[in-house]
């Protein structure tokens, strides 16, 4: 049942994608559940997953689909951008009872796992999370077979003109302030740093496999989302954890100019999502939205104190939201981010959008 749905998913939001030209060979994609398209389903020790209503309820078929959202997301909105349809989930491709028998890597693949983290460490039982470690051993599959496919010189040609995409680093500074044992064992700083290096040590893998142009996005401020915003004074955002998330963002900014120095041939866009979301919640009449606050679909303080579950309230006006569960943005929301990752100024993407990335 699952792969049928994933496969009406994909078969109804490629229609959409593939409008435009397609203006790169592939886009393959590391992340979390801001950019999952369905791995999850696929982790049968894991309750991180988005698939019971109300997820997906803006979508044609009004199915949840793997997306921690209303309808498309981040993933879906930059493939449609670039004229690709949306990489479908790694776990759907080499899943045996997938139908589809006719598996290619050629336009890309997803590799994104909700709650997946930087840092892997040990999943509680039922939190089971495909983390970013994981997700590169994924790809080195995935580079084999393109190797067979495409020789040596076809392969690296096809890559180094993909897209490599990151969306991923909230769940590592979420765990961090909810785990007084992490808190003892290093400061909030040696923590950041470690996860910049993290992301640095995998940057430099994929250049081995002939990567050769990064979409980077930082975290957002995610002290405001609802879950935090729960907890605090006023229902004010969190300002620790957005100061810490910002903290991040500047050291991974810094490692990609060194990178950039380094590295031969090596390009790409970093995509400040703290202050594109930050915008979206100071001025939320801007963008058409009308609660910043509290989250579409869940129940208690704010929406926030369980997921969107088949039990939740959820709301009728969900493009009026920023928020559509406790801690992930409405598609409404997302659509906006990925206009201003794709041909957004530098305030918001530098040192160059994403389309510029693409021209190279």
């Amino acid at each position: 049942m699952e792969c049928k749905v994933l496969l009406l998913t994909f078969f109804i939001i490629t229609s959409f994608n593939l409008s435009k030209a397609q203006m790169v060979p592939a886009m393959f994609l590391f992340g979390d559940s801001l950019v999952d398209v369905g791995n999850n389903n696929y982790l049968k020790l894991s309750i991180a997953k988005a698939d019971l209503p109300y997820y997906g309820i803006d979508l044609p078929n009004q199915k949840a689909n793997g997306r921690f959202t209303n309808g498309m997301n981040a993933a879906d909105f930059l493939a449609e951008k670039l004229g690709l349809p949306t990489a479908p989930p790694y776990l759907f491709l080499v899943d045996e009872s997938n139908e589809n028998n006719n598996v290619s890597f050629l336009n890309g693949v997803n590799f994104a796992s909700g709650g997946a983290r930087i840092w892997g460490g040990k999943n509680h039982p039922l939190s089971q999370s495909i983390h970013l470690t994981q997700q590169l051993d994924y790809f080195s599959i995935v580079y084999k077979d393109l190797y067979k496919q495409l020789g040596s010189s076809g392969a690296k040609n096809h890559l180094s003109q993909s897209i490599f995409t990151f969306v991923i680093g909230s769940n590592d500074i979420f765990r961090y302030f909810e785990s007084s044992d992490l808190q003892n064992k290093t400061t909030s700083l040696q923590y950041v740093d470690s996860m910049v290096l993290s992301i640095k040590a995998i940057l430099k893998r994929l250049y081995g496999f002939a990567a050769r142009k990064f979409v980077i996005a930082g975290i957002g401020s995610i002290g405001c989302c609802p879950a935090r915003r729960r907890v605090t004074k006023n229902e004010e955002c969190h300002e620790e954890i957005n100061f810490w998330s910002d903290k991040y963002n500047k050291g991974l900014i810094s490692m990609l100019q060194e990178l950039k120095s380094v590295l031969k041939g090596i390009n790409y866009s970093y995509f400040d999502t703290y202050k594109a979301l930050f915008d979206l919640v100071q001025r939320p009449a801007a963008y058409g939205f009308v609660e910043v606050k509290a989250a579409c679909c869940g129940l208690g303080t704010l929406n926030a104190e369980i997921f969107c579950l088949p039990i939740a309230e959820y709301c009728s006006n969900r493009s009026d939201y920023v928020f559509f569960d406790k801690v992930h943005p409405t598609e409404a929301a997302h659509r906006i981010l990925v206009d201003r990752m794709f041909d957004g100024s530098l305030q918001y993407a530098f040192p160059m959008n994403v389309k510029q990335l693409i021209a190279i």
